[in-house]
């Protein structure tokens, strides 16, 4: 008799449940807002705001899929911040001689990067905070010397009117390479047993080595492909706009983790995937392309993302309903050792 069988079905905990519907939510409430808008304020969402949203996803969107990747294997790389500022630069400068070649190095040098902080993180046993923040400040340094601190122009227009062509009004050549990328990667995660182990990586380390998971390759593999996302994302952005930035700002980073978090990715690693990410990146984008429509001052714009940001990760928090439940239940004492009878 199969004791599968016979047994109960575990409930699914409200925390992952919160987390699952979480990001077609928040999304369809955005969507719901920008339709709205008209009869609230006057003003219009049109074909372009919706173009012009996909076109910050297309850049911010991939480095929210290489954060979010790490955070579901447990760790976390602040290097793809120095990917998208360095990758770039290497693109646009060999890129005014062959953009092919400028393309093929500037990944190729995204892919070592990777491969050296997945190496350093997991065959040394040390945490990826540090080693990345390492990272993300040696490549930002190596930006500024390679374009003196300056941005530097990318000649070829062609290439970046190109990416930009509208296609059926709300696409473009970034947004159709974004959505690839998304595609790619969500179909690894479900379909794969590479998903499953990147998972249990970041569920739980130790019992996934005792059941014969590569934990190392893993890990490698998750840096590797995180660090190319956010180099194609911080190219396509320089094409576009002709010129590489030698220092982008904190803006990407902090688009990623946001998004990555509405996308129903657990803190704590093991829960989340691709399709997912992309929704809380696609909410993310139409919430700032909503910001620009209402022409709302930077702060306003930094509060709300910063409250919602607060409230999703309150909400989808483990154990959350347990610990509210424990607060509504009144406390017990014990009761007192019978005293003993005089002789």
């Amino acid at each position: 008799m199969s004791i599968s069988g016979d047994a109960p079905a575990r409930p699914t905990p409200i925390s992952r449940r919160i987390q699952t519907v979480m990001p077609y939510v928040l999304l369809a409430v955005m969507v719901g807002v920008l339709l709205a808008l008209p009869l609230l304020t006057g003003q219009s969402a049109t074909a372009f705001n919706v173009y012009d949203a996909l076109q910050l996803w297309s850049a911010y969107g991939l480095v929210t899929l290489g954060v979010g990747l790490t955070m579901i294997a447990g760790e976390f790389d602040f290097g793809v911040l120095g990917v998208f500022a360095f990758c770039p630069m290497i693109a646009v400068k060999i890129g005014e001689y062959d953009a092919t070649l400028g393309l093929a190095l500037a990944l190729g040098f995204a892919a070592l990067i990777g491969f050296l902080q997945g190496v350093i993180v997991a065959k040394l046993r040390l945490h990826s905070m540090p080693v990345t923040l390492g990272f993300y400040i040696a490549l930002l340094g190596a930006t500024m010397t390679i374009g003196h601190s300056q941005s530097v122009s990318f000649s070829n227009f062609d290439l970046g009117t190109a990416l930009d062509a509208q296609k059926l009004q709300i696409l473009s050549w970034r947004s159709l390479i974004a959505i690839a990328a998304f595609a790619g990667i969500y179909l690894v995660m479900r379909f794969t047993p590479l998903g499953r182990d990147i998972r249990a990586v970041g569920g739980d380390r130790r019992a996934s080595r005792m059941v014969g998971v590569e934990v190392d390759r893993v890990l490698i593999l998750v840096f590797v492909v995180s660090a190319v996302c956010s180099a194609l994302g911080g190219i396509m952005q320089a094409y576009s706009f002709a010129t590489a930035l030698s220092d982008p700002g904190q803006m990407p980073l902090k688009y990623g983790v946001t998004a990555a978090i509405l996308g129903g990715v657990s803190l704590v690693g093991g829960i989340g995937g691709a399709l997912g990410i992309a929704v809380g990146a696609l909410t993310l984008s139409l919430l700032q392309e909503l910001f620009s429509i209402l022409a709302a001052p930077t702060w306003v714009s930094n509060l709300i993302t910063g409250v919602l940001l607060v409230l999703a990760t309150i909400a989808a928090a483990p154990d959350l309903s347990a610990r509210w439940q424990s607060l509504r239940t009144p406390r017990v004492l014990p009761a007192s050792p019978p005293t003993p009878a005089a002789e």
